[in-house]
């Protein structure tokens, strides 16, 4: 299929159009991901060296040394439940953010829908994605833990995962567009919403004082009710889970329809 090239124009956002270029859609995937590993020692295996780095680091601090509870469940596969999560969000976040500014050149010269600058970024982590959960399968082998009927619903929670990093990535990317500091905010962003995140620790340890602020962060139920789909050790987590489905639906709805607004006027302010 040949997509049309139309001169500099407004867009009008419409999924039908979307789809009218996913051809470019992928082609900007696959280019980042070559990109991405062209001329490395290692190539595709730091997609997995990365998660076992931090995997050992969290071993090291929250297993050996705090002794984090983490019930029945062996802390590498409670801590990498949590990472394969949370490595997907903050890649999205923090190539989408900068995606924008970055693709200035071709923005200038030829007509395409913008969002499928930042919806590229997020298609490309879904390679590293797939390889962590190949990661944590080969964990849960090695400890001999099987899921139980839990594991079913999973495609709910990693759906509800891609809309939240999309929308977050959209937001950023639009904003970095007039504010240019965000592209300094956003790993400091993801550097603390690490430490916010049920991830190395369970969420049962925030006092329940604070819980109502700490399921704001729509990671909290997203983590949880993915780690219990892959545990199957815990009651579901309804309240977090809400929160993240109300939160992530927001997200969504403003930062789609602010990008749409400045992407009217993207090729005149860059």
């Amino acid at each position: 299929m040949k997509y049309e090239i139309k001169a500099h124009g407004k867009s009008e956002m419409r999924l039908k159009e979307l789809w009218q270029f996913r051809e470019l859609l992928l082609m900007l995937a696959l280019r980042d991901f070559k990109v991405r590993y062209a001329q490395t020692f290692l190539g595709i295996l730091w997609a997995f060296l990365q998660p076992l780095v931090t995997l050992l680091i969290f071993i090291l601090i929250f297993d050996k040394a705090i002794k984090v509870n983490t019930g029945s469940v062996p802390y590498p596969i409670f801590a990498l439940a949590g990472m394969t999560v949370w490595n997907y969000f903050s890649y999205v976040v923090a190539q989408a953010g900068n995606s924008i500014i970055g693709a200035q050149s071709i923005i200038t010269k030829i007509y395409f829908p913008r969002l499928i600058i930042p919806l590229s970024k997020a298609l490309v982590g879904v390679i590293d994605f797939v390889i962590t959960l190949f990661f944590l399968a080969g964990v849960l082998f090695y400890y001999k833990f099987a899921p139980s009927f839990t594991i079913f619903y999973l495609p709910l929670f990693l759906l509800l995962l891609l809309i939240l990093s999309g929308s977050v990535g959209i937001l950023f990317s639009a904003l970095a567009i007039r504010f240019r500091d965000i592209q300094h905010t956003i790993p400091f962003i993801i550097q603390v919403g690490m430490y916010l995140s049920p991830i190395a620790y369970p969420a049962s340890l925030v006092p329940e004082k604070y819980r109502l602020f700490y399921d704001l962060n729509p990671l909290t139920g997203i983590i949880e009710g993915f780690r219990w789909c892959i545990t199957g050790t815990e009651g579901l987590p309804v309240k977090s889970i809400v929160f993240s489905v109300v939160i992530t639906s927001f997200l969504c709805i403003i930062s789609t329809y602010y990008f749409r607004k400045v992407e009217e006027v993207i090729a005149d302010i860059i």
